[in-house]
């Protein structure tokens, strides 16, 4: 299996911008169909965006599409999600996730108004 460490979460100003990591380790990264998901606060986990195993697809969420970039560094075991014109509604606790199996312990993100 693969272990997976997010990092980078914080409270920003609505309209700022934060960078998120997931660090993988255990078996090939680069075996790995990546995603980001999101739960705020009384809501459901909710899907953010994905990615394929090359890096060349993305995919998102419409309500984050065209903030939210999601890259990998497969040579790294990494995976990253910027943010950008981030909202009050983006705050939730951000998780990353392989192969739709794996998950990490989340990082909460904050968004002032």
């Amino acid at each position: 299996q693969v272990q997976l460490v997010e990092s980078g979460g914080g409270l920003v100003q609505a309209g700022g911008s934060l960078r998120l990591s997931c660090a993988a380790s255990g078996r090939t990264f680069s075996n790995y169909a990546m995603g980001w998901f999101r739960q705020a606060p009384g809501k459901e986990r909710e899907f953010v965006g994905s990615i394929s195993l090359s890096g060349q697809h993305t995919y998102y969420a419409n309500s984050v599409k065209g903030r939210f970039t999601i890259s990998r560094d497969n040579a790294k075991n990494m995976m990253y999600l910027q943010m950008n014109n981030l909202k009050p509604e983006d705050t939730a606790v951000y998780f990353c996730v392989a192969d739709q199996r794996y998950w990490g312990q989340g990082t909460q993100v904050t968004v002032s108004s």
